[in-house]
């Protein structure tokens, strides 16, 4: 369902639903990464392996808390200040997080998202969501809600209809532990 009411993306993920919404640079596919039954659906839909893992973004700190092992002084000190931003980390992860969010990987990827629709949807859920590019893996990841329905179709609980952020590339990746990038923006 393709709507610029992002209330109805809210109460989706609310029931456990999968949606999308723009991003810093692409449309993204989100849950509730505590609903693992959505978390599946999202990789089956996107018939990406498991193993891989996904991005959680949230909209402060406290949000990713649960997901992640204790920052350090020095860690916070240099991913706070790219944050809230297009920087994606990768932070050490708590061991019961699943593997269906962690993938086959010690740490984590998450986001303090700087796009103001990732921001209240994360601020007024309470939590963080999963997002992950909304494609088949392996195609281009969709710039508009148009290319997200071509491609996803009723498939998806709700399309949230607005406009992408400033970032031509999807985010930067960078490893927290070592500084790393991973993936250039």
């Amino acid at each position: 369902m393709l709507t610029r009411d992002s209330s109805v993306a809210l109460h989706a993920v609310q029931s456990g639903g999968v949606i999308a919404y723009p991003t810093e640079a692409v449309f993204g596919l989100g849950c509730n990464p505590a609903d693992l039954v959505a978390v599946q659906r999202i990789l089956t839909l996107k018939q990406r392996a498991a193993d891989k893992g996904l991005i959680l973004i949230a909209s402060d700190l406290s949000q990713l808390e649960p997901y992640l092992l204790p920052l350090d002084a020095t860690l916070q000190a240099r991913i706070l200040p790219t944050w809230p931003g297009a920087v994606t980390w990768l932070l050490p992860v708590r061991p019961e997080v699943s593997p269906l969010i962690r993938g086959n990987h010690d740490t984590l990827a998450v986001r303090i998202s700087a796009h103001p629709i990732c921001r209240a949807l994360c601020q007024q859920l309470g939590h963080p969501l999963i997002s992950t590019s909304a494609n088949l893996s392996d195609h281009p990841p969709a710039r508009s809600a148009a290319e997200v329905h071509q491609q996803f179709g009723a498939q998806l609980d709700a399309i949230v209809d607005a406009p992408l952020g400033d970032q031509a590339q999807p985010t930067e990746i960078r490893h927290g532990i070592t500084g790393e990038i991973v993936r250039p923006a």
